[in-house]
């Protein structure tokens, strides 16, 4: 037994050097796994460091906002009900203004049976070309072009907007110069109908208020009616 020990010392040299070969190799590779998750925590240390600052300091934020509301609502006692009320009034204003819109409508619409002589007049039409339904032929604006040339008539135009004192300019020089206004109220703005109500009013002058292209019935060749 000895022996057979004594003869083999090269080979069991080299296998222990295999042995320690293997076990470096597996201790680099340990290491290499410890270092890896060490820096892992490390960064997930951090985050959650972060995380936990930016909890506190939403925390601390929120908390001042209760307070901040506290004391408005401790000063004004009825500030919720105030709001509510100021949301309600701003609906009722919008309302009446709608309201306002139909009733002047009303109150302009054309009697029927009534045919506009236009030949040789001017008409402005107040409106904007953009204002067209998915799939809709001709906007009132167009109707009113064809109607008002095929009739003799020269047709004006304003979009009703009020892009400046140039644009307000433009509207004032067309219903000064118009025989007869035409006001397609969903494409104007509220500066620009109340311009045209106000002028009407004051001048005489006949004006005929619109919501759809179909209500440009009244203009035709065959004068009826002079205004």
């Amino acid at each position: 037994m000895m022996g057979s020990v004594y003869g083999n010392e090269d080979a069991i040299a080299h296998e222990h050097r295999v042995l320690m070969g293997e076990y470096g190799r597996a201790q680099a590779r340990c290491s290499a796994q410890l270092a890896a998750q060490a820096a892992r925590i490390a960064q997930l240390e951090s985050e959650l460091m972060r995380a936990r600052a930016q909890v506190v300091i939403r925390d601390t934020r929120l908390a001042l906002a209760r307070d901040e509301l506290a004391e408005l609502a401790a000063a004004a006692p009825g500030l919720p009900t105030r709001a509510r009320l100021a949301r309600k009034v701003e609906w009722l204003s919008e309302r009446v203004q709608d309201l306002m819109r139909e009733l002047l409508r009303l109150q302009w619409l054309p009697a029927p049976g009534l045919r506009a002589d236009v030949r040789e007049k001017a008409v402005l039409y107040v409106g904007n070309y953009a204002n067209l339904e998915p799939g809709q032929a001709a906007g009132g604006v167009h109707v009113a072009q064809q109607a008002v040339e095929q009739a003799g008539g020269r047709f004006l135009h304003h979009a009703g907007g009020d892009d400046g004192a140039d644009d307000v300019a433009a509207l004032e020089a067309g219903l000064v110069a118009a025989d007869l206004v035409i006001c397609q109220t969903g494409c104007v703005s509220h500066d620009a109908y109340w311009r045209v109500h106000d002028h009407c009013k004051r001048t005489g002058k006949q004006c005929v208020l619109v919501d759809q292209p179909q209500a440009m019935h009244f203009v035709r060749k065959e004068a009826l009616a002079a205004f």
